[in-house]
């Protein structure tokens, strides 16, 4: 039978401990230090309201305190209103002990308000991840895990993942690798950080494109040098004499703007960096969606000794995993396993076992088949709608992916920006991804994306946006 402060007469070997950090500090006896760690738990709100206590033979053992001292220091504190003992219940902080309110320092900022619509080029449908999927696929590679899978995490990625992706990749965008060439990252900003490590000579990039991709290039000490942007992709004809030694492209897609690299592009920027020694940086951000068009195979296949090509889960499943690989010409291997350093500090290796099973057992598949046909549904509301309420709105980029370009007007699109915030629209512009030194003209436009705001809020979305478009302009009358 246990006292009140939790104890069994008999043996407290039967009672659960509870680990409890007590400094003794200060002057007077062990029981005064011990009632003054207490109350300054309880007082800084360290011990809350409710919390059980250890039973005072466990602390006292714990403490190397006398059973009577912790047994006095308890009993004190109950009567002083700071502990309960009730039998069966053991010793509690009593409800009515609350921490005193801290001094603020300074006013905190209040938390940003989420927009009503998020239509930003960011993410695909959250509500749309294959839970039951991606659950059962983690129990069977819990159950296959090997004992090191749970050790010191490989930078180069699991074999079990390297293997699949290989098969995977080959298959469906005609990239040409082997396990051995594959590695784990957390994504391609994660690839391309390392990239910009071991690459020596400036790097060309498209004149749109993410800012926060330049930046990483960046900070990694490579100078950047922009390339023109038209409907047919970058103008890779304007390489040479540019002094780069790689250059960043999206062929498949490019981003912002649309539209997939040429095929002469394509052929002309695998016979510069044959010519030069120079490497193509494959972004092959959503390369799984197409819609009105045969599937664009990836530029790695034309030459795996001088592409490097980047993928990741972000839009085709989820940003949340942080998962992503590159697959790499076989002289870079070694250079940047060096770079990411003789551990794995990103991703974690139940995720990648876990996608290695989803890979192998056509989950993968089965989901994107089922996204293109939400994407593509929600692709053609967006068209319709603005052919319905902005007619003299043009849409472009819209054969692929998840996100469509607006053009507007020359000097609206700030306008439109404001206008969409009122609305509670989030949205980007295309100012943001034009490098600042590209020398092309400014172009208005929005970028919107629509693959994150789920089924039942995307009409209005949609509506919304259309409010916030700049109205058409006013026909002058003939005299």
């Amino acid at each position: 039978m246990e006292d009140h402060w939790g104890n069994s007469p008999s043996s407290d070997d039967r009672v659960p401990g509870t680990d409890l950090h007590l400094p003794l500090t200060g002057k007077g006896s062990k029981r005064d230090q011990l009632m003054h760690a207490l109350r300054e738990a309880i007082s800084s709100g360290r011990l809350a309201p409710g919390t059980r206590l250890p039973p005072y033979r466990a602390l006292a053992k714990d403490l190397g305190l006398a059973l009577n001292t912790v047994g006095a220091a308890y009993g004190e504190l109950v009567a002083e209103g700071w502990l309960t003992a009730r039998q069966g219940s053991g010793t509690r902080v009593a409800q009515r002990s609350r921490p005193l309110p801290r001094e603020r320092t300074h006013r905190s900022a209040p938390p940003p308000r989420r927009p009503a619509h998020d239509l930003m080029p960011t993410s695909p449908d959250a509500a749309a991840f294959p839970r039951t999927a991606w659950q059962a696929a983690a129990r069977r590679a819990m159950a296959a895990a090997p004992n090191d899978a749970f050790g010191v995490g490989d930078p180069h990625g699991r074999i079990e993942l390297r293997t699949q992706l290989t098969e995977y990749l080959a298959r469906a965008r005609g990239v040409r690798t082997a396990p051995h060439r594959i590695i784990i990252c957390a994504g391609v900003a994660h690839g391309l950080s390392l990239l910009g490590t071991v690459l020596r000579r400036p790097v060309a990039v498209e004149a749109y494109g993410l800012d926060f991709h330049r930046d990483l290039l960046t900070a990694a000490g490579r100078d950047l040098v922009p390339l023109p942007v038209d409907a047919h992709g970058a103008d890779v004809g304007a390489l040479p004499g540019t002094g780069a030694g790689a250059v960043l492209l999206t062929p498949a897609h490019q981003f912002p703007t649309g539209g997939p690299l040429h095929p002469e592009r394509r052929a002309a920027v695998i016979d510069w960096a044959r010519a030069t020694g120079g490497l193509v940086l494959e972004d092959d951000y959503d390369g799984e969606f197409r819609y009105d068009r045969e599937p664009v195979g990836a530029v790695q296949g034309l030459d795996p000794d001088r592409v490097v090509y980047l993928g990741s889960l972000s839009k085709s499943l989820t940003p949340a995993l942080r998962l992503g690989w590159m697959a790499v010409p076989d002289h870079l291997v070694d250079e940047l396993l060096a770079a990411k350093g003789s551990r794995e500090l990103w991703s974690g290796s139940v995720d990648q076992l876990t996608l290695a099973e989803f890979l192998a057992g056509g989950a993968y598949d089965r989901h994107l088949r089922r996204m293109r046909q939400t994407y593509r549904r929600r692709r053609d509301q967006l068209v319709t709608t603005l052919a319905r309420q902005a007619p003299h709105i043009t849409v472009s980029g819209i054969a692929a992916g998840l996100h469509a370009v607006l053009d507007l007007p020359p000097g609206t699109e700030q306008q439109a920006l404001r206008a969409a915030g009122r609305l509670g629209v989030a949205l980007a512009g295309l100012a943001p991804f034009r490098h600042p030194d590209s020398g092309m003209p400014a172009r208005d436009g929005l970028v919107i994306g629509y693959g994150t705001p789920p089924d039942h809020a995307f009409a209005g979305a949609l509506n919304a946006l259309c409010m916030a478009l700049p109205a058409a302009p006013q026909r002058t009358p003939r005299g």
